[in-house]
Protein backbone atom coordinates (compact mmCIF):
# COMPACT_ATOMS: atom_id res chain seq x y z
CA UNK A 1 0.00 0.00 0.00
CA UNK A 2 1.25 3.20 -0.88
CA UNK A 3 1.89 5.73 2.15
CA UNK A 4 0.09 9.04 1.88
CA UNK A 5 2.33 11.50 2.87
CA UNK A 6 1.73 15.37 2.72
CA UNK A 7 4.62 18.01 4.33
CA UNK A 8 4.29 20.93 6.45
CA UNK A 9 7.56 23.22 6.36
CA UNK A 10 7.25 25.62 8.61
CA UNK A 11 5.42 25.82 12.14
CA UNK A 12 3.28 29.06 11.26
CA UNK A 13 2.11 26.72 7.81
CA UNK A 14 -1.97 26.43 8.50
CA UNK A 15 -1.88 24.23 5.24
CA UNK A 16 0.33 21.01 4.08
CA UNK A 17 1.45 20.38 0.48
CA UNK A 18 0.92 17.14 -0.77
CA UNK A 19 3.33 14.64 -2.10
CA UNK A 20 0.80 11.29 -3.62
CA UNK A 21 -0.90 10.87 -6.55
CA UNK A 22 -4.41 9.69 -6.38
CA UNK A 23 -5.96 11.25 -3.05
CA UNK A 24 -9.55 11.23 -2.61
CA UNK A 25 -12.18 12.73 -0.43
CA UNK A 26 -12.06 10.23 2.87
CA UNK A 27 -8.82 9.33 2.39
CA UNK A 28 -6.74 10.09 5.45
CA UNK A 29 -2.84 11.57 4.92
CA UNK A 30 -0.13 11.44 7.35
CA UNK A 31 1.66 15.32 7.56
CA UNK A 32 4.83 14.97 8.56
CA UNK A 33 6.52 18.49 9.81
CA UNK A 34 10.25 18.90 9.85
CA UNK A 35 10.91 17.86 13.07
CA UNK A 36 9.56 14.55 12.81
CA UNK A 37 6.38 14.68 14.00
CA UNK A 38 3.56 13.58 12.33
CA UNK A 39 -0.47 13.87 12.37
CA UNK A 40 -3.17 12.71 10.55
CA UNK A 41 -5.71 14.07 8.14
CA UNK A 42 -8.82 13.32 6.73
CA UNK A 43 -9.41 14.86 3.30
CA UNK A 44 -12.59 16.60 2.08
CA UNK A 45 -12.27 16.76 -1.38
CA UNK A 46 -9.85 14.91 -4.19
CA UNK A 47 -6.30 16.71 -4.02
CA UNK A 48 -4.01 16.57 -6.85
CA UNK A 49 -0.50 15.99 -6.47
CA UNK A 50 1.72 19.34 -4.90
CA UNK A 51 -1.36 20.65 -4.08
CA UNK A 52 -2.57 21.96 -0.58
CA UNK A 53 -4.83 20.78 2.23
CA UNK A 54 -6.09 22.52 5.47
CA UNK A 55 -4.12 21.54 8.87
CA UNK A 56 -7.07 23.40 10.77
CA UNK A 57 -10.50 25.63 10.39
CA UNK A 58 -9.27 29.02 8.87
CA UNK A 59 -11.95 31.79 8.41
CA UNK A 60 -13.07 33.55 5.53
CA UNK A 61 -10.44 36.35 5.24
CA UNK A 62 -7.65 34.83 7.95
CA UNK A 63 -4.03 34.18 5.73
CA UNK A 64 -3.18 31.16 3.81
CA UNK A 65 0.17 30.48 4.76
CA UNK A 66 2.78 27.78 3.43
CA UNK A 67 6.40 27.45 3.78
CA UNK A 68 5.75 30.38 6.60
CA UNK A 69 5.01 32.77 4.13
CA UNK A 70 1.23 34.11 3.90
CA UNK A 71 -0.47 33.11 0.05
CA UNK A 72 -3.38 35.02 0.57
CA UNK A 73 -6.40 34.89 1.98
CA UNK A 74 -9.57 32.30 2.29
CA UNK A 75 -12.50 33.61 0.29
CA UNK A 76 -14.56 31.26 1.90
CA UNK A 77 -14.28 29.21 5.22
CA UNK A 78 -12.34 26.42 4.54
CA UNK A 79 -12.49 23.13 7.17
CA UNK A 80 -9.70 21.44 8.76
CA UNK A 81 -8.43 18.65 5.76
CA UNK A 82 -10.01 20.70 2.77
CA UNK A 83 -8.63 21.13 -0.82
CA UNK A 84 -7.15 24.74 -0.53
CA UNK A 85 -6.37 25.90 -3.89
CA UNK A 86 -8.32 28.84 -6.08
CA UNK A 87 -11.77 27.85 -5.54
CA UNK A 88 -11.24 29.12 -1.68
CA UNK A 89 -8.11 31.61 -1.74
CA UNK A 90 -7.25 35.00 -2.83
CA UNK A 91 -3.71 35.26 -4.17
CA UNK A 92 -2.13 38.30 -2.58
CA UNK A 93 0.89 37.68 -4.72
CA UNK A 94 1.66 39.83 -8.06
CA UNK A 95 -2.08 41.60 -7.83
CA UNK A 96 -0.93 44.98 -8.43
CA UNK A 97 -4.06 46.46 -6.31
CA UNK A 98 -3.14 45.95 -2.67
Amino acid sequence: MERKLALKVNEKDNVATLFVNGIKDGDEVEVRDKKGASQFVTVIGDIPYGHKVALRDIRKGEAIVKYGEELGAASKDIRFGEYVHVHNLDSMRGRGDL
